[in-house]
């Protein structure tokens, strides 16, 4: 994709018409057919070479925005960091290697969180790391108990 094929054209008309072609009404719906997929493997599957991740994920927060369903996308960012970062789920040793892994999911998950919603996902991290999941805990959408204890579905 270095070749700058993602940012030419109509962006958007691009994303949703591949949406469309795979039988979705929207970006949000072909997300959620795939809550473990990461941003880029969303991407690749609508077009490996003109689709970025990152467009990707501005799709879904204008989505989101329109429905008020933003604490739902953040926890289903959660969840895509977290899969992608812990495939076998939550640690059950804490060592050096196992917090750059957690650090990792939810720095980047931070870094997708809209500022709305950056203090509420604050309180989500320190409270994970207060009060760890069980061993093996991975979350498989945005649905998850914990999740939804950690950040419940009230708009900002």
């Amino acid at each position: 994709m270095s070749d700058g094929r993602a940012w030419r054209g109509n962006v958007k008309a691009r994303l949703y018409e591949r949406v469309r072609e795979r039988g979705y009404d929207s970006l949000t719906a072909f997300a959620e057919a795939r809550p473990t997929a990461s941003l880029v493997e969303l991407a690749e599957e609508l077009g490996p070479n003109d689709i970025a991740g990152v467009q990707v994920f501005s799709g879904l927060l204008g989505e989101a925005e329109q429905h008020k369903q933003v604490t739902r996308l953040v926890r289903s960012m959660l969840v895509r960091m977290l899969f992608q970062s812990l495939p076998e789920g939550w640690p059950s040793v804490m060592d050096d290697a196992t917090r750059g892994e957690i650090a990792l999911a939810l720095g980047t998950w931070t870094a997708y969180t809209p500022e709305t919603h950056k203090e509420r996902v604050k309180q989500a991290r320190a409270a994970l790391r207060a009060t760890p999941p069980p061993p093996g805990w991975r979350p498989l959408g945005p649905d998850d108990e914990l999740l939804l204890t950690l950040l419940p579905d009230e708009e900002v």
